[in-house]
Parts: structure tokens; C-alpha cells; sequence
């Protein structure tokens, strides 16, 4: 069963912010003593009461009004994750409609519709979920009911975003914007404009969401709507925020100051949100984000002032799952607090205790054991691990009895984390099963745990190194130990491309293994960065997989990587890269050195970790040789275990299309410098390879790419343009004549020849990128694009070379691919043909890297 997804069904919520609960989606004329328990939280005695109601009107023989009972009835069962009971009572409610025919039959038969879809999306079934929303569409058209069918675009939207289908989504999104913009300013209108900024920012759309909530914004204060402002500013403050935590990776000044000015706007639109005019929920949920985000500045004394101010409206919450919610993100923001001041561990444990007591009388079994597990949590913070061991076992319970695979997860990792030192096999096998949870819900993780503070940092990339952890600690059926954590490090590194792109990404693929086997001078190298060592696996073909430990600090690995980075984008620092590259050398290579000469490997492919992807492999440095590795050897890089089905490049006719940008323009607010060698380059590829078709400057547009590529089917794309790999998705982009293509946008259109031609893009080359300046994940950028263009392979720089030599490069690389070597040894011979020229400027001819199908 999949985690419950956190789209609302109505456009008059406040929002889709964190401890917000939808409102009946069929409301009777007159609010229930049900709608009134559901709105409040009270999801357990409103069933009780729907129950009854439905009595009634079965006994009636009431089937309209019956159907309408169970429509809300299933939708407070998806409330409490009860599924099995919420599918049965949208599956009546649709049959009794099917039996009626009449206009009133009609409109609850569209909101029913709309209900089993947010079921089925809840359920991982985003297909049937967008059939449903479909057909209630065609209804609310039928009906000319505008505002339930932009509501209806909205859900339809989130499902599109899930099956990948990203244009169609975005078309969906631009019509809801267009549709809400001809309507007369009003709440409805203003509602529909914040939820369609909740779900860009959902998305990780920031900058539309921004426009948007602000479009939102000036309409609420047109109409005067105080309650529905509060709203808006605390969604603002949630896109702020997301803007700032995606630029946490950025080091320097520009982006510190980034950073600052999104934290302070954030800042002021939570204390804005929290004023008496907003609803008692938008209040607690604009102070709970503002003591989580001043937290994390470290900003103290505003930290101890807005306390008791927390303290005193939870008090004064009704109880209800909000209140529990609500408790449970205090208590989390007092744990972190404790840190610094932990006196305040006390306070957590008795809130939390009243979140449990509160879960318990409304029946909301994840509440509570959301709760039991942060208590559990917190005991091991002060130093009770007996008291955290039966907590999180009663947390776990109650998880696996509801069927709860999000919070099943965390209580097994941090079940596991609290045994491990008396109990390694239990605390194994309590990881493995966390780890296949996380397997089983990939699709998901973008949208996990909307409800209570979440950070893929903090809760799901240490699941899988503290799993891989224990598995290279032990040394029993090593071999066995080894392969699971290649297997576990693959599956973080798709988790993290995942969470990039906000969506699941990787098509059907072949392992990297049998490509391997099959291949005897190739042997694949996978180094993993873990908190006090780096742990080398390395695969040769037909052999057992042999491992490598460095004693050396993460801290210590960043910080060289880093340096040699920083050196490699400048020319003439040929001794300072060497200096560095020769210790990372020590680390990955020399260990395995004797075993990659006595097996005469030619070819060395790159499962790479963490920060060591923000360095090409080329430049590690042996010492003893006085020798770079490209010198020995092919190198290429895989994003994961698997590759999409390969193919070798020498039995593809090669035709490109060739496009790029030389001169010096200005596009979404960024001046990009002229590229004077462009125009050379593209001649010479054209010289190059026989069959190809241009797109120079002005006719190099997104429309006119997108045409190209749908019309005919060319094996490879060149883009001699600007562009930047950045850990932040909006910033990850690649330079037409007229805009930005988004790494998103730029799968899509390469995508489109999958319902045209069912030839794949064999060679993305990109020719003039960098990674952004000071990113430490700046490489998820490249994966991203090179896992979602569907192309077997993507040569892309890291940085800007110079002209003169870039173009030399991409001459003599495709000069070389006519010759029927591999890619990996195409790209080899062209670095080292500036190398002879150039050996003193590594920035010259270092830049490129392989990602994808070596052959």
C-alpha cells in the first residue's frame, strides 16, 4: 500500500500546508454534526455518525443520499489510512450512482469520482486515479461547474507529475491559471490561485509557486479577505523556505546572500500568517514553521521568546488530529532546541505524551504512533535507550497494523540504530526491512510525511549509509554483504535523482554487472563515502567483487574534493590538482592497482558517491607513474547499477542534429558571454559526420529543437551552448536562443520521439555546461539530465573550457567514434590529444565526463 498523497479536494482549504485536513468533498446544504467533527479532525466520531446517517437512508431507500454518505465516508477513512475501508465505501457509493440518472446524480457521481481518484493516487495507482479525474472533468464541463473542474485540473495535475508526464501536467497547470485569471476577483478565486502555488511549490516549481502566491495574494487583498491572506502568507513562507533549504549546498557569497534574503522573507510571511484574523490552524502551523526554520538559524533568543507563545495556543487547540499533528512538530522543534538547550527535553516528552493520549481517544492510530516513535526518539536523546527501545517497538506495532510503510520505515532504522552495538544480526535485519520499505515507496518519497517535519538528509539518506555501514562492518558471507551494499548505495543514488527531480525517473535498464561479464577489460569501481572511512568495491569481469577500506573522515574526503575542484576550474594550478588528485588516486585506485594490471583492464566505469561526482575521474593522479588516469585507462560514469538497454555506438549510423549559441545574449535575466568557437565547432562536427541537420543561434528555440527531434531520428544531439548542472532542479538548465530549458523541460522534449520514433538518442553531448559555483551536489544536475533524456549516453563538461580546445575535443572525439572504438575510448583520445598540446592545464582538457553506456 502506498503513503497517503497530500493533494486536497477542495479549492476553499486553506491550503496544502503541513496539518491541514480536507473538508467533506460532497457538502450537504447545511454543515452535519459529521462535517463539523471531519472539519475539525474528529475523523473517527465522524464515521461513527456517517454510519448512522447512512442507516437512516438505506432504511429510507434513499439512494442519493445514501451515495453521498458514502462518498465523505470514504474520504474520513482515508483520513485514518483505513484503505480496505475507504475502497468499500467509494465502491458502493459509485454503484448506487450508477443505478441513478438525474442532474443531482450527476454532480455527486463527478465528486464521488473525485474521491476514489485521491484513494487510488494515495494507493500508488496515479493511472487510474487520472482516468477517474478524467471522467469527472467531462461531468463538471457537462454541468458548467468552473470551480469544481479547476479544483478537478489541480488533482489531475499531481497525477501527471507522477506517470511523468510533465508537458501535459504543465499544460493542465497553465490552463488552471488562465481559467482562474478570467474569473472576477473572489474567494474563490484567490483559493484556486494558493492551492495552484501549493502544488508548483509542491513540484518544486519555487519560482512559479512565488509568482503565483503573489498573484493569489493581491486578489485576497482586493476582496479583503483577512483569513484567506493568512493563508497565502503561510504557503509563502513554505515556498520561501523550500528556496532557501534547496540553496544550503551553496557556498559562495552570491548564494549566501540567496540564502539570507529567502530566510528573512520567509520569516516575515510566518509572523504575517500568524495574526488573529487567520483560522487557529494557519496560526499554529505559521509559529511551528517559524521555530523549525529560526532553529536552524540558530537564532536563540527569538527561539526562547516564541516558546511560550506555542506553548499557549497548543493548549488552547480543541482536541483533534490537528492538535496531535501540531504537538508532534512542536516536540520535534524542541528536540532539535535540546541541542543547544537541553533542559527542554522535558517539555518534548510531556507533549508528546499528550499527543498519544489525544491520538488514542480519536482513534488515529499514525498519529500515535507518530508520537510514540518521537518519544521514543527523544528518551534517546537524553540518555534512556531502554525507555527509546519499548517506545519505538509499540511505534512500530501500531505502524505495521495500519499498514503505515512511511513511518514503518523509520521506527525499524531507528529501531535498529538503538540495538546495533548489543544486537548486529537483529539490528541487520531490522535495516535490510527499513531499506525495502524505502524500495517500495521510491515513487513516493517526494511526497512523504507532508504532515510533520521532513528532510531526505535527515531521514532517508541515513537509512541507507547506516545500512551499507553494518554491511561492510561485517565479515561474515562477505561476498553476499558486498553485492547487497552496491545494491543499497544504488538505490540511495536513485532516491536522491529522485528527490531532485521531484519524481521517480529510471526507465527499463540493464545491468551494469552483465555489460561487465561480457566485457573482460572493463572493471567497475564503486567508492562509498560513510562517516569514518571510504569503502572501495570494484567488480572485474567474471570475478568476485573484491573491497578497499581508507581510514579517512567524510569531513576530511568533502574538504579535498572540494580543493581540487575549486582548483581544477582555474588554468594553471597543474600542481595543485596533482597534489590533491593523487590522495583521492590512493583512495579508489591504488588499493585495486595490481589487480587492474593482472586482469589487463582498459576500461574504467565510475559508480561514484556523494561529492566524488563533482570531479572528473580523469584527472586522479599516480604518482609513482607520473601519470593521470586517462593515461591508462577509458573512463566512464553510470548514475546506477543499470543502464538503459546498451548498444554500441559502431553498429548505429550516426546522424546529429547540431545546435548551439556563439553569441552574447541575455535570457530570463542572465547575461551569458559570447562563445566566439561555436560556430567553428558545429562546422567541424558537420565535417565530421555526413548526415546532420543545424540549428545556429536565432533558430536554435525550444519549438524549433522540440520539432527537430519529433521529426527525425537522430542518433546523436549536440548542444554547443551554455548550460548549468546545479543540486536545485530550476537552476539545472541548458541555453536556447529564447529561454532556459529546465532539466525537466529537457526530457520531456527528448522524450517525445518515444511516441514517434522508437529509436532512443544514443549520444546527448553538452558541450559548453558547468556546474554551478560552490554546489556540493552540483553533479545531481548531471545524473538528472542524463537519467531522464532516456539517452544511452551524455558527454557533458563540468566546467567551462576554453574555447579553442573545447572545439579541438569534440572534433577529434567524433573523429575517433567513425573509427568503431567505444565512446569511453573516443573521449580518452580526444582529451589526450589537447593533453599532448596542453599537459600543463588539466582545465583544458579535464572538463569531460561519460555518463551512460561506455560502448
Amino acid at each position: 500500500m502506498k503513503i497517503l498523497k497530500h493533494l486536497l479536494l477542495t479549492l476553499l482549504t486553506a491550503s496544502l500546508c503541513i496539518f491541514l485536513s480536507p473538508s467533506f468533498a460532497i457538502n450537504p446544504p447545511q454543515q452535519t454534526p459529521a462535517q463539523i467533527l471531519y472539519q475539525a479532525g474528529k475523523y473517527a466520531e465522524a464515521i461513527d455518525i456517517l454510519k448512522q446517517t447512512l442507516a437512516t437512508f438505506n432504511r429510507q431507500g434513499n439512494k442519493l443520499n445514501a451515495a453521498m454518505t458514502l462518498s465523505n465516508l470514504s474520504l474520513a477513512y482515508q483520513q485514518l489510512g483505513q484503505w480496505q475501508e475507504a475502497e468499500t465505501a467509494i465502491t458502493q457509493s459509485l454503484d448506487l450512482l450508477a443505478k441513478l440518472s438525474t442532474p443531482e446524480s450527476s454532480q455527486i457521481l463527478a465528486q464521488a469520482l473525485d474521491i476514489q481518484g485521491r484513494l487510488q493516487l494515495s494507493q500508488g495507482n496515479p493511472e487510474a486515479a487520472l482516468n477517474n479525474w478524467q471522467g469527472a472533468a467531462k461531468i463538471y464541463q457537462q454541468l458548467k461547474d468552473e470551480e469544481s473542474l479547476i479544483r478537478n485540473q489541480i488533482n489531475q495535475a499531481q497525477a501527471m507529475q507522477n506517470l511523468g508526464l510533465y508537458l501535459q501536467a504543465d499544460k493542465t497547470l497553465i490552463a488552471v491559471a488562465a481559467s482562474l485569471n478570467k474569473l472576477p476577483d473572489s474567494p474563490v478565486k484567490a483559493a484556486g490561485l494558493l492551492n495552484l502555488g501549493n502544488i508548483r511549490r509542491l513540484v518544486g516549481n519555487f519560482q512559479q509557486s512565488e509568482q503565483i502566491l503573489t498573484d493569489a495574494l493581491q486578489v485576497a487583498e482586493r476582496i479583503k479577505s483577512a483569513q484567506i491572506i493568512s493563508d497565502i502568507r503561510l504557503s509563502q513562507g513554505n515556498t520561501y523556505r523550500n528556496q532557501r533549504d534547496n540553496q544550503i549546498n551553496l557556498e559562495n557569497k552570491e548564494i549566501k546572500n540567496s540564502i539570507k534574503s529567502f530566510t528573512e522573507k520567509a520569516i516575515t510571511s510566518y509572523q504575517q500568517a500568524i495574526n488573529p484574523s487567520a483560522t487557529p490552524t494557519t496560526r499554529i502551523n505559521a509559529q511551528l514553521n517559524l521555530i523549525s526554520l529560526l532553529i536552524d538559524e540558530k537564532d536563540w533568543q527569538q527561539v526562547a521568546q516564541l516558546l511560550p507563545q506555542i506553548k499557549s495556543q497548543l493548549a488552547e487547540l480543541p482536541v483533534s488530529r490537528t492538535s496531535v499533528y501540531a504537538k508532534i512538530n512542536f516536540a520535534q522543534s524542541l528536540i532539535k532546541y535540546g541541542d543547544h538547550e537541553p533542559s527542554t527535553f522535558p517539555s518534548a516528552i510531556e507533549i508528546l505524551q499528550q499527543a498519544i493520549k489525544e491520538a488514542q481517544n480519536l482513534k488515529d492510530k499514525r498519529g500515535e504512533s507518530y508520537a510514540l516513535g518521537t518519544l521514543g526518539v527523544t528518551y534517546q536523546k537524553t540518555g534512556n535507550l531502554t525507555q527509546a527501545k519499548k517506545l519505538t517497538q509499540q511505534a512500530l506495532s501500531i505502524a505495521q497494523s495500519i499498514n503505515a510503510p512511511d513511518i514503518t520505515y523509520q521506527w525499524l532504522w531507528h529501531l535498529g540504530n538503538y540495538i546495533k552495538s548489543e544486537n548486529r544480526e537483529t539490528a541487520m535485519k531490522l535495516y535490510e526491512k527499513s531499506w525495502e520499505i524505502l524500495q517500495s515507496l521510491r515513487t513516493d518519497l517526494i511526497a512523504m510525511n507532508q504532515s510533520t517535519q521532513f528532510s531526505f538528509r535527515e531521514n532517508i539518506e541515513p537509512v541507507y549509509r547506516d545500512f551499507v555501514d553494518l554491511l561492510l562492518q561485517e565479515k561474515n558471507s562477505q561476498a553476499d554483504n558486498l553485492n547487497r551494499a552496491r545494491q543499497v548505495i544504488e538505490s540511495l543514488q536513485v532516491a536522491e535523482i529522485d528527490n531532485f527531480l521531484r519524481t521517480s525517473c529510471l526507465r527499463p535498464i540493464t545491468p551494469i554487472d552483465k555489460l561487465a561479464d561480457d566485457e573482460p577489460a572493463t572493471a567497475i569501481i564503486y567508492p562509498i563515502i560513510l562517516g569514518d572511512r571510504v569503502e572501495t568495491i570494484v567488480k572485474l569481469s567474471q570475478e568476485k567483487i573484491k573491497y578497499y577500506t581508507t581510514n579517512i573522515s567524510k569531513i576530511q574526503v568533502e574538504e579535498t574534493i572540494s580543493q581540487l575542484r575549486g582548483n581544477l576550474a582555474i588554468d594553471n594550478r597543474k600542481y595543485e590538482v596533482k597534489e590533491l588528485s593523487e590522495q583521492i588516486y590512493d583512495w579508489l585506485i591504488r588499493p585495486a592497482k595490481a589487480e587492474l594490471e593482472t586482469n589487463q583492464i582498459k576500461t574504467l566505469v565510475f559508480v561514484l558517491d556523494g561529492a566524488l561526482r563533482n570531479i572528473p575521474m580523469s584527472i586522479l593522479y599516480d604518482r609513482e607513474q607520473q601519470k593521470y588516469l586517462i593515461q591508462n585507462y577509458a573512463i566512464a560514469l553510470a548514475p546506477s547499477l543499470q543502464l538503459v538497454e546498451p548498444k554500441p555506438l559502431k553498429k548505429v549510423k550516426l546522424n546529429a542534429l547540431i545546435g548551439g549559441v556563439s553569441e552574447e545574449i541575455k535570457v530570463a535575466g542572465k547575461t551569458f558571454m559570447s562563445l566566439p568557437n561555436v560556430k567553428n565547432e558545429i562546422a567541424e562536427i558537420r565535417s565530421e559526420l555526413a548526415q546532420n541537420q543545424e540549428l545556429y543561434n536565432a533558430s536554435f528555440t525550444k519549438t524549433n529543437l522540440e520539432t527537430k527531434v519529433k521529426s527525425d531520428p537522430f542518433s546523436v544531439v549536440h548542444l554547443a551552448t551554455h548550460g548549468q548542472f546545479s543540486s536545485n532542479s530550476e537552476e539545472t538548465y541548458i541555453l536556447t536562443w529564447d529561454k532556459l530549458l529546465k532539466v525537466n523541460e529537457l526530457d520531456n522534449l527528448l522524450r517525445t520521439r518515444d511516441n514517434t520514433k522508437p529509436e532512443s538518442i544514443e549520444l546527448l553531448v553538452l558541450s559548453a555546461c558547468k556546474t554551478a559555483k560552490g554546489d556540493k551536489q552540483a553533479a545531481l544536475g548531471l545524473a538528472g539530465v542524463a537519467v531522464k533524456s532516456g539517452a544511452r549516453s551524455t558527454l557533458a563538461s563540468l566546467w567551462v573550457a576554453d574555447d579553442p580546445s573545447a572545439k579541438k575535443i569534440m572534433r577529434e572525439f567524433y573523429k575517433q567514434l567513425k573509427t568503431g572504438v567505444s565512446k569511453a575510448e573516443a573521449l580518452r583520445r580526444a582529451q589526450l590529444s589537447v593533453f599532448a598540446e596542453l599537459e600543463s592545464s588539466p582545465f583544458q582538457w579535464a572538463p569531460y565526463v561519460l555518463v551512460g553506456n561506455w560502448l
